[in-house]
C-alpha cells in the first residue's frame, strides 16, 4: 500500500488511471496498443519545496486530486504489486474537475 511511502520535498506519488480499452469508434484495443494514460490520482504529497528562507512552499494539488501530467513525467515505481509515478509538482499540467 502507498501509505508506507512519503515523497520528499516537492514530489508527489501518483496512481496512473487505467488506459482506455476501446477507441471512440468501438474498436477493442489489445494491451500492446494501449497508450499509457497521462492522467492520474494524487496518492501522497511531500513536505513542499524548500525555499531560500528555510520555509516550505505549499502545493497547488492535494491528495485525491485527479491530474493531467506530461507524457514522460516522473519515475515509475512498483509498490506492493501496484505501479505508481513519483514526480515533482512542476510535471503536473492541470487538475481535472469532476
Amino acid at each position: 500500500m502507498s501509505a508506507n511511502v512519503t515523497p520528499l520535498g516537492d514530489k508527489l506519488l501518483v496512481r496512473r488511471l487505467e488506459a482506455e480499452s476501446k477507441t471512440a469508434g468501438g474498436i477493442v484495443l489489445p494491451d500492446s496498443a494501449k497508450e499509457k494514460p497521462k492522467e492520474g490520482k494524487v496518492v501522497a504529497l511531500g513536505s513542499g519545496k524548500l525555499l531560500e528562507d528555510g520555509s516550505r512552499s505549499g502545493f497547488q494539488v492535494k491528495k485525491g486530486d485527479r491530474i493531467l501530467f506530461a507524457s514522460y513525467a516522473g519515475t515509475e515505481v512498483k509498490l506492493d504489486g501496484e505501479e505508481y509515478l513519483l514526480m515533482p509538482e512542476e510535471d503536473v499540467l492541470a487538475i481535472v474537475k469532476s
